[in-house]
């Protein structure tokens, strides 16, 4: 109760002290078109991250409208789902806590993010944790998903495509919005966002407070995330300052060891064995007759804040000049409880006996700070429109590890540290574009960005080495020079239909664990490589009242890509391997029909081949090691990606419903059929009603039924082959979805 009152107080003392601010408002000089002209547009510069409607990158427009439809509850993962060629992970099984994305096969390690031209992906594991800046889906005005190399940007090199957001601008008049969810699993979500509207001398302050939380679907899967964001500007004639900070503080359950086939048929698909031990007197008796216990502490707790200045200025109509500085501070850990370790690998013990086993609690732990700063100048003439800039980032992250309970344990203190290593990231890059139409209809751009990357990473790893009898020593040091071209060519042959080809470089470095975790796998010391890629797209789009049609053609060759090995580490972290040589091509195909005033059909569909060419299997405990495989599907890579949907809509009722389907993937590049997650259909509904009141005030009223057909499905999983005493092992470990549940919402604009 608490929850809801806390946002409905807030409101009515921000409506009481908006009589002051109107009055304020009546007295104050008027503020010039320019001020206003600036301030309805969008704030940020996102031009370096951005490509135009002519552009000849294949990408998708997300809308302010889209996102807010789809921010009740779950994670930023289930709306990039509506998008061609992309699929959407979850290990709590209902779409909040640990999500992730594919987009054409490729994991989020290659998916390129920023939010106001600010890289959201980690330095160090290139992944982008949704959950680590709750909510943001909330704080969003609007999104492009492209895919493919895409266009020139900053931060990690986008390998599959790039995912570009701005976060949204503030409202003119003072108002804002309160919206509170609840559903099945106990989920929930409280919102409130303020917006003071423009000011004297043109200023605006905005701000919004948001908690979700929810017990999961699978057992022990329980998330509570709390956000903020807070954002102060000044708009001029010719010059905006926007000072930004949003973030949040987060702590889900871990969940990522998943469950294999035969504990689920045992124990249900809600199982899993994370923070599970085994005691005499446990509450819970296996299906061997072990009584078992579990962890009530087996937690990822993070706090993430992001902080940006960004100082947008024209000095004329042809210029524009854009200045983005920011600065994030991240602190978390994991809390496990292990049983039967060998203490002999936790260093910091001194114990000599690796027969000494005990029942542990540990903590793995980062403290990481990210600065950095873009700059970009753009000029548009009648024909031509050229964007030149740069950036440069630093990030800095201690790892270490902390042992808090032992059993049995009394030896001497268990302080100190049983691993501690260090990271240093530069980033820092120049490019160019340019966009010029010769002849009516056609344009023709290109880009060229030059990129460094120097990397360095030394002290002792989590990993214990049984043949030194020490911890996995870590000494990185690696400088990267890249240069990344982009060519295009857009031909509008008509006011409703255009034709575009493109062909792109994209390079990108390898990952921390890439570096760290390959003794896990591989039958040698060597280190692994930066990979390659030559991106060809071939489009054709159609756009008029009724009816949008785009078809596309890709083909993606990589040198050295870095695929999934189908393992994991210790922190679920995906295991890859380089191959010298591997390709994804396919057909996306988009369509809506706006059939009548009242309905709208859609969909899209992807139909693709990724293979590895010659594949030779180097996984040292692989059963096929050292064979040629000849061609083999890459891990994860589906064959087909197909969704469709139906929109209903007459006055304040919306009813829309859809579906996805995914095609069968593969774990391993070996094509094991009893390693693959199995094709799956989801279906979902979503109902709303929303009352007008006087001015923009409203009120909606919406449920949202997931998986309206009761589906059992998995949306992800891991799994690999090992030979032991002269027999063959496959293991295999899912996340399944949440039956039939519902999501209940009401908001309310004011």
């Amino acid at each position: 109760m608490k929850r809801i009152l806390f946002p409905l107080a807030l409101v009515g003392a921000f409506i009481v002290s908006h009589t002051q601010l109107a009055t304020a408002k009546a007295n104050q000089p008027h503020i010039n078109d320019d001020s206003l002209r600036h301030y309805d547009v969008e704030l940020v510069e996102v031009a370096s991250t951005r490509v135009k409607k002519s552009s000849s990158v294949a990408h998708t427009n997300v809308s302010k409208e889209q996102i807010q439809k789809n921010s009740y509850g779950l994670d930023i993962p289930s709306l990039l789902a509506l998008t061609p060629s992309m699929l959407a992970t979850n290990e709590t099984g209902i779409g909040i806590g640990a999500t992730s994305v594919r987009m054409r096969g490729s994991d989020a390690t290659r998916l390129n993010v920023t939010i106001n031209g600010m890289p959201l992906n980690n330095p160090d594991s290139h992944s982008t944790y949704w959950y680590d800046t709750p909510d943001l889906i909330s704080a969003v005005g609007d999104m492009q998903v492209q895919r493919g190399a895409g266009t020139s940007t900053n931060g990690t090199g986008a390998f599959g495509g790039a995912i570009s957001m701005t976060t949204a601008a503030a409202t003119t008049e003072f108002g804002g919005d309160v919206s509170l969810s609840y559903g099945s699993y106990n989920t929930n979500k409280q919102s409130l966002h303020i917006g003071s509207g423009m000011m004297k001398g043109g200023w605006v302050v905005d701000a919004r407070l948001s908690h979700i939380g929810s017990d999961g679907y699978v057992e022990r899967g329980a998330t509570d995330l709390k956000s903020y964001l807070l954002q102060g500007a000044h708009y001029g004639s010719r010059t905006s300052v926007k000072l930004l900070s949003f973030g949040g503080k987060a702590k889900t359950n871990l969940t990522y060891t998943g469950a294999t086939k035969e504990e689920m048929a045992l124990y249900g698909r809600r199982y899993h064995t994370e923070g599970q031990y085994e005691t005499p007197d446990g509450p819970y008796v296996l299906a061997d007759g072990t009584r078992v216990n579990y962890y009530d502490d087996q937690t990822d707790n993070y706090l993430q804040i992001n902080n940006q200045l960004i100082i947008n200025h024209r000095p004329n109509d042809s210029w524009v000049m854009n200045l983005t500085g920011y600065y994030t501070y991240g602190y978390g850990f994991y809390k496990q409880y292990k049983d039967d370790r060998t203490l002999l690998e936790y260093t910091n013990l001194g114990v000599a006996d690796y027969s000494i086993e005990a029942d542990i609690v540990r903590r793995k732990i980062m403290r990481n700070h990210t600065a950095g700063i873009n700059a970009t100048a753009g000029y548009t003439a009648d024909h031509l429109s050229l964007l030149m800039g740069g950036a440069w980032s630093y990030y800095t992250c201690p790892h270490w590890g902390e042992i808090d309970w032992i059993e049995g344990w009394s030896n001497s203190p268990i302080d100190g540290r049983w691993y501690d290593n260090d990271v240093k990231k530069q980033d820092a890059n120049l490019f160019v574009k340019s966009s010029w139409q010769p002849l009516s209809g056609l344009t023709l751009s290109a880009d060229l960005q030059y990129r460094y990357v120097g990397y360095r990473a030394w002290g002792v790893n989590d990993n214990f080495d049984w043949n030194s009898m020490q911890m996995q020593p870590i000494d990185i040091d690696e400088k990267y020079h890249f240069l990344n071209p982009r060519l295009g060519i857009d031909y509008a042959f008509s006011a409703n239909s255009n034709i575009y080809l493109s062909a792109a470089i994209a390079h990108k470095e390898p990952t921390r664990s890439d570096f760290t975790d390959r003794y896990m796998f591989s039958s040698d010391d060597t280190m692994p490589s930066p990979e390659r890629l030559y991106d060809y797209e071939l489009g054709y789009n159609f756009a008029s009242r009724s009816l949008s049609l785009g078809l596309n053609l890709y083909y993606m060759r990589y040198r050295d890509q870095l695929i999934p090995t189908g393992m994991v580490n210790d922190s679920s972290d995906a295991l890859n391997v380089n191959v010298p040589d591997s390709y994804r091509y396919g057909v996306e195909m988009m369509a809506a029909l706006h059939a009548t005033q009242w309905l709208t059909l859609g969909g899209s569909a992807t139909w693709s081949s990724n293979k590895i060419l010659n594949y030779i299997d180097l996984l040292a405990d692989s059963p096929t090691y050292g064979q040629n495989l000849g061609r083999m599907t890459i891990a994860y890579s589906p064959d087909i990606i197909a969704s469709a949907y139906a929109d209903f809509h007459y006055r304040g009722a919306e009813a829309v419903i859809r579906t996805q389907y995914i095609g069968k993937q593969y774990f391993t590049n070996n094509e094991i059929e009893a390693l693959t997650l199995d094709a799956y259909t989801v279906t979902n509904l979503e109902l709303a009603y929303t009352l007008s009141l006087r001015s923009e005030r409203k009120v909606r009223f919406g449920v949202n039924i997931y998986n309206l057909l009761n589906r059992e499905y998995c949306n992800n999983g891991y799994g690999y082959s090992y030979m032991w005493n002269g027999k063959r092992y496959d293991e295999a470990y899912y996340f399944p979805q949440a039956m039939l549940h519902i999501l209940a919402n009401v908001s309310v604009k004011f």
